[in-house]
Formats: structure tokens, sequence, C-alpha cells
């Protein structure tokens, strides 16, 4: 079983105590998003075949890290620098102490642990397609020879996010699909021409070379990296994906960087009371 932890919030920037005590425990608990009930995840050494860590700031979660791997657990965190305005990403480190991470992360655990994510591509007034050609470059140019690969989306306007980016008062738009497939062919250029891979995640018809499908939850990466390749079979969690399957030990609006865009948080002031009460001894974030 490959662990993700996690897509629904930053538990590597947040909660590393949480996972350090859950990994002691064997065990988490997470709560099906529909219903509402829990459900408890093995973490034990026998149950687990990976990790794959979801994050903007990996740096508080050194540890943990430090313990996965001594361990003997192959894992991938797969981390997300964008550089969007404050107000878009109001809580998000600066983009120098994330890059700067992204290297820590690849010197310290080698150079396949970490995969750079440069996504949602979100066309607003404040992010028009030149600020993502331009910040595209200047960050394929810190990270060229570091990163080796970058996995774009473009932005799937959820109703969280709709709801989320009409409370900033900035104009966005979903442009065409043709529209999409240029500028996506545009960024993926940049990043190869820095001899890094573009990849594209759940998204197979806006697919154009140099682009080619990602796959987050990566099987042949975390192979690479020691993981049994018979956990590792595709089984993606909605069209268009190709990742292995992973269980999460996450929890929706637990994340305060308050990202406008965000599918996870519906509002800021609630994934900020929720960390407020959080209980790193708890079963459950």
């Amino acid at each position: 079983m490959i662990i993700s932890a996690s897509y629904r919030t930053d538990i590597p920037a947040y909660y590393g105590d949480w996972f350090m005590n859950r990994l002691r425990a064997g065990y988490a608990e997470a709560r099906n998003p529909y219903n509402g009930k829990p459900y408890r995840i093995d973490l034990t050494p026998a149950a687990v075949d990976a990790f794959v860590f979801w994050t903007r700031n990996p740096s508080p979660f050194s540890a943990a890290f430090n313990a996965v791997a001594h361990l003997g657990k192959p894992f991938v965190a797969q981390m997300t620098i964008t550089g969007y305005p404050r107000d878009l990403e109001p809580g998000v480190i600066d983009v120098a102490a994330a890059v700067a991470s992204f290297c820590w992360l690849v010197a310290e655990f080698g150079p396949r642990v970490a995969v750079w994510r440069y996504d949602p591509v979100l066309l607003t007034a404040v992010t028009p397609p030149r600020l993502h050609r331009d910040a595209v470059a200047r960050l394929a140019d810190a990270l060229a020879g570091v990163a080796d690969e970058c996995v774009f989306s473009f932005s799937h306007i959820y109703a969280k996010s709709r709801r989320g980016l009409d409370r900033t008062g900035i104009s966005w738009r979903d442009p065409s699909d043709a529209a999409k497939r240029r500028l996506l062919a545009e960024l993926a250029t940049i990043v190869r021409e820095r001899g890094i891979r573009p990849t594209l995640c759940a998204q197979p018809g806006l697919v154009s070379p140099p682009l080619t499908p990602a796959r987050c939850i990566d099987g042949a990466r975390l192979a690479k990296l020691g993981a049994p390749t018979a956990a590792l079979k595709p089984k993606g969690a909605r069209p268009g994906c190709l990742c292995a399957p992973s269980r999460d030990i996450g929890r929706y609006d637990a994340c305060p960087q308050g990202c406008a865009y965000c599918y996870a948080t519906s509002r800021r002031a609630a994934a900020v009371k929720t960390l407020r009460a959080h209980d790193p001894t708890a079963r459950e974030i």
C-alpha cells in the first residue's frame, strides 16, 4: 500500500508531529469526505510500501523524512512552486525559500525524491500568460540540474475554487482547450530546454508535445527508489489519472495557506481554526 500525505492538506508544512506520532502508533484515521465516517489506515512497516508527500513547504518535516528513510521506506515529495501574487497565495513560503527547500530535499535524499509541480496554471487579471511564461522560465533556471520533472495542470474550477477566486475580487477566466494547449506547450518547452521533463496531470485532452501524461503517484519512480513493483500498478482515481492506488491520511479544510483556487479548503479561516484546535496526539488530523 502507498500512503498519500496528503492531497487534502499540507502535512509536511503543518502536521509533522502528528505524522510522527501516527508512524510510531502504526496507524492513522481519516474520514470519508462524503459521509464523514472514520476509517483506519495501517502504517506499520509491513503494510506500507511507500509514501507520497504533497507540500509547498517540506522544511518543517525534516525529522519525519528521516524517520521514513530510517524505516527503509521509499518516498517522493510532490512540491508545488508557482510564485503567484499574494492575492492568490497569501500563506505560502516565498519562491526563494521554496527553491532552497526543493534543492535541500534532493541533496539530502536523492535526485528522484522531489518532483516540481507548477499547478494549477490559472489565468486571471494578475496571472496572464506572460506571467506564467516568465515565472516558469525563472523557476526552471533555478531548478535546472536539480528537478527532473515538472508536473503541470490547467486550473479546473471546482465549486470551492470558484468561491475562493470570486472572494478575491480578481477577474479570472477559463479559456478554450485550444488556448490551454498552446500555453501548456509553451511552458513545457521552457522546462524541457532546461533539461526538466514536462508532464501533465490527468488532462489527456490537453496533452500535446512536448508534454506527456503525468503519474503523480508514480509506480515507476517509486520502484526505482525501492518500492515493490506489485503494489504499483496504475489505478487512477478519476478519468485520465494514471496514478498507482494509494490511501490518503489527510483532512479537508486543514491547510491555512489560503490559496484562492484550492479545491481542498472552503475558507482559510476554517483551516486556521482546524490548525489551532489540532491535537498532534489524536488519531486523525
